[in-house]
């Protein structure tokens, strides 16, 4: 008979991935990263997950699925697409067997790779009718993952001015575009990039929400100090619950110097033939630009500082995954039964991370995940698996407080988004939601009557001021990588919305035009641009 335990983990993985959708190209650069998460990231999670429930392994996990993502893997546009990408990697594969053949050191992850692909393109086109969003559905309506939302395009909230309305625009039409995805209501929300200031909460509730997460410091410092510190959920003064980020559990996985993903065993991720072989070999697979870009067949293991890489062991790598999954598990559990005889109550670990994190940037990752669910369900008793909805049921009451404004990233307060090389976007976007704001105000006040074609404008309007705000191209020009795409997207999108401000205005909208970045741009079908009204 299992006894109660001593205390909980909650894991929180968070899927998101900028709208990218270009129709107006044959084939274009940046939607790779969709595919790329979807065969390393989405479906070997899937894959986890199948396999538990078809074991009875009881798990629980918490994850986020971004209307931005939700949006891009039930497009057909994209589904189609993806198709035509994973059959090429096929095709690579098939050509790597051959190659390798003679070559003891790389045949069998060349066979490896072949059998993922294929099995990849199985699940998406044959299992889940092309559209993964059917797959995590189903494992929430299982009972054993709880999906929660994020903000519409994920915008950052505490670059909005405090302005509810732009807050509520970003809540609200996330909220809503789950629910055309999952047929339920969301209980939680991941705000973008853990972005809090006081308030926000309001709007959580508002539109139903019962948690959200933010960094450590977030709750550490909230008004009053909390007593439970992360161990606990806080409770707002709207009742929506903050969970805070447990930073032991964190650096584990995250750290750069002894996070498990650079172990020397693992899989190398900047070693890849579409850099190492020949040119003529990869050049059917790359771009039609015809630069060399990662193919996703990787043979080396990190093997160490320096430029010198050994090749790749699977069975090798696989015993360091679950050497791992072993380890945590262990600090994990000691971490519990302190706690609990500290705080004298149950405590709970809320563990994020990016989902990517999980597969595209650490092969391994999934495999970490399966192990690690496997060893909590079999191998202890001290520590369960839990979402964060199924922990406020089991724990009503709470410490009561008002976090502080934070964010995770660099120093923990904005300064990834706010930044000499992204702090020209600002203004723009402040002047955008004040128009926004203008233009939905006056459609509810009823100055657009029945003229069908202002309220397409409208709501193409809101599609781009959303898109706009996404906090993506931020992050990216900070970061430098991919710049002139990042500009180019805002820029596109602040442009779009200004025109159709003044042409909804005038009275004098394009409707070619209109239907064109309709198009092009058709995230939120339903969405509902009154919301923005005062």
């Amino acid at each position: 008979m299992k006894q109660e335990p001593k205390g909980f983990l909650a894991l929180v993985l968070h899927a998101h991935l900028p709208y990218v959708r270009h129709p107006e190209h044959e084939a274009f650069l940046e939607e790779d990263w969709l595919f790329e998460a979807i065969t390393e990231t989405y479906i070997p999670l899937i894959e986890v997950f199948s396999g538990l429930v078809r074991d009875g392994v009881p798990f629980r996990i918490t994850m986020s699925l971004t209307p931005p993502l939700a949006g891009m893997l039930s497009d057909p546009l994209l589904q189609e697409r993806y198709v035509r990408h994973i059959e090429k990697l096929i095709d690579l594969a098939e050509k790597e067997i051959e190659r390798t053949r003679w070559m003891p050191e790389f045949h069998p992850q060349a066979q490896r790779y072949l059998e993922m692909f294929r099995e990849a393109r199985r699940i998406f086109v044959e299992e889940y009718d092309r559209n993964l969003v059917a797959a995590f559905r189903r494992f929430q309506d299982l009972g054993v993952l709880e999906v929660i939302t994020c903000g519409a395009t994920h915008g950052f909230l505490p670059l909005m001015l405090g302005n509810r309305n732009l807050w509520r625009g970003q809540v609200a039409t996330a909220v809503r575009d789950y629910e055309r995805h999952f047929g339920r209501r969301p209980q939680g929300i991941w705000l973008p990039e853990c972005g809090y200031e006081p308030s926000v909460e309001e709007v959580l509730s508002e539109a139903g929400l019962r948690h959200f997460i933010i960094d450590t410091h977030g709750v550490m410092f909230a008004s009053p100090r909390p007593r439970y510190g992360v161990y606990a959920p806080l409770i707002t003064r709207s009742g929506v619950a903050a969970f805070g980020r447990d930073l032991d559990s964190s650096k584990q996985v995250w750290s750069a110097n002894e996070g498990y993903p650079g172990d020397y065993n693992y899989r190398e991720f900047y070693r890849d033939v579409g850099w190492d072989l020949e040119y003529e070999y990869v050049r059917p697979y790359l771009h039609g630009d015809g630069q060399r870009s990662n193919l996703g067949i990787k043979y080396y293991r990190i093997t160490g500082p320096g430029n010198h890489k050994a090749p790749y062991s699977f069975e090798r790598a696989t015993e360091t995954a679950a050497s791992h999954a072993g380890n945590f598990m262990f600090n994990r559990e000691k971490q519990v039964e302190h706690l609990q005889g500290l705080l004298q109550r149950q405590p709970i670990i809320v563990a994020p991370y990016d989902a990517e994190l999980f597969g595209h940037w650490w092969y391994e990752g999934p495999q970490f995940l399966d192990f690690l669910l496997r060893k909590i369900a079999h191998d202890q008793q001290t520590l369960a698996t839990t979402t964060l909805s199924e922990y406020l049921d089991r724990f009503p009451v709470n410490q009561i407080g008002t976090p502080t404004i934070s964010s995770w990233g660099y120093k923990g307060f904005a300064e990834v988004w706010l930044d000499g090389p992204n702090d020209w976007i600002y203004r723009h976007l402040h002047a955008a939601g004040e128009r926004m704001i203008a233009l939905a105000t006056a459609a509810k006040q009823g100055e657009f009557g029945s003229d069908g074609l202002r309220w397409r404008a409208l709501r193409q309007a809101a599609r781009e001021f959303l898109l706009a705000q996404s906090s993506d191209w931020a992050f990216i020009m900070k970061t430098g990588t991919m710049v002139p795409y990042a500009v180019a997207r805002t820029r596109e999108h602040i442009t779009n919305f200004t025109k159709l401000y003044e042409d909804i205005r005038a009275n004098t909208i394009d409707e070619w035009w209109l239907g064109e970045i309709e198009h092009k741009n058709n995230i939120f079908p339903e969405i509902d641009p009154l919301v923005w009204a005062e």
